[in-house]
């Protein structure tokens, strides 16, 4: 008896690829993402208060950059984007999972910008964000600050947490399955990596 959501993927007649404009937007985000832990850790070891103000207002500017990537990314994706066909390999549950994980980490991209926002304007003082000047929005709030800086930690774990799985996952396909997962995210000069084999 032949399976028929297998049969449905076999005669699904998307490309094998990702568009250009989704795979840059998709290492892009990684980009800023790398950004923003490097800035988050390098201003915990900051050895003067000017160092650890410069880092904050890059952590803060490349938050700000990425919230506005994945909305971005958000209105290409519902509207424009090329998503490729699913290989064989991807049962309905790694589908589901799947998606469950995106899911999430879109959430989380979305999330944690406005949590750090938050944190920021609970000092009480205008701030420096992405080359603009945000005045006082309210009055200062220690309670309020503790809570999102609570939210933006815990945040920052889960969306790392989110990230390895993904991309443990994206390399199980790739050496484990052998199936095209990875390579549809990939460049085109990279786009031609075999899985080693035996």
């Amino acid at each position: 008896m032949t399976d028929t959501t297998t049969s449905l993927w076999h005669e699904d007649t998307r490309p094998d690829r990702f568009d250009g404009v989704s795979m840059a937007i998709h290492w892009a985000t990684l980009l800023l993402i790398v950004g923003l832990f490097a800035t988050a850790w390098m201003r915990a070891f900051a050895s003067d208060g000017d160092t650890a103000a410069t880092l904050l207002y890059a952590h803060r500017s490349l938050g700000g950059a990425l919230w506005l990537l994945t909305l971005i990314r958000l209105l290409w994706k519902f509207g424009m984007a090329r998503t490729p066909k699913l290989p064989a390999t991807v049962g309905p549950l790694q589908h589901l999972i799947a998606r469950a994980n995106e899911a999430a980490l879109y959430a989380l991209l979305l999330l944690q910008p406005l949590t750090g926002f938050l944190q920021s304007i609970a000092h009480g003082k205008p701030f420096a964000l992405l080359g603009a000047n945000i005045p006082v929005l309210m009055a200062k709030d220690k309670a309020f600050g503790h809570a999102v800086h609570d939210l933006h930690e815990r945040g920052a774990w889960a969306l790392l947490i989110l990230i390895g799985l993904h991309a443990l996952a994206a390399l199980a396909h790739h050496f484990l399955m052998r199936d095209n997962v990875l390579r549809a995210m990939l460049p085109a000069r990279a786009k031609n990596i075999s899985p080693v084999r035996e």
